[in-house]
């Protein structure tokens, strides 16, 4: 089975890039989501701890993502002989996920939002939120098809037939 380039950057480099690219971000907005429903949940009560977390851990994550964005937009993504619409599909949505998450960090830093209310601070972070797990759920699984059932042909690209086994 040939694999995206998604999949290929997680299963190379043992167990660096799978940590760096998903364990991370994916451990970060998983922190964020649980963070942002005490806070939503709680609502009203004392959310003091989880609105600090949640501001944290948004601000983190954003500039973590920017810095995962830019080092494959300037070293990967030069390089790549694309592998179909499944491909495209895959790393574009993983990379669209810096705007959701930088926007975060931005909101969180007072950088945008200036003039809205709390409420609408929150809406908008949520929003933000959803977007981002919305594009990475794209990511993921358009990363872990088999980019030939949409139309790839290794063979016309080049490419010889790649195994997980066989990096």
């Amino acid at each position: 089975m040939t694999m995206t380039h998604y999949m290929e950057l997680l299963a190379v480099n043992q167990p660096w890039n799978l940590i760096m690219y998903m364990v991370i971000p994916v451990a970060l907005a998983e922190a964020l989501v649980a963070t942002e429903f005490f806070t939503v949940f709680l609502r009203g009560s004392n959310t003091s701890s989880w609105r600090t977390w949640n501001k944290w851990i948004g601000i983190i994550l954003g500039f973590y993502f920017l810095g995962v964005f830019l080092n494959l937009i300037t070293t990967v993504i030069p390089n790549i002989q694309w592998r179909g619409t499944a491909d495209i599909l895959a790393v574009g949505s993983y990379l669209s996920g810096i705007i959701p998450l930088f926007s975060i960090a931005l909101l969180e830093l007072g950088v945008i939002g200036k003039g809205k209310s709390a409420d609408d601070k929150m809406k908008l972070h949520f929003i933000l939120l959803t977007v981002f797990l919305i594009v990475s759920h794209v990511a993921m699984v358009f990363g872990m098809v088999d980019p030939t059932i949409l139309g790839w042909n290794p063979s016309a690209s080049g490419e010889h037939m790649q195994h997980m086994g066989h990096q």
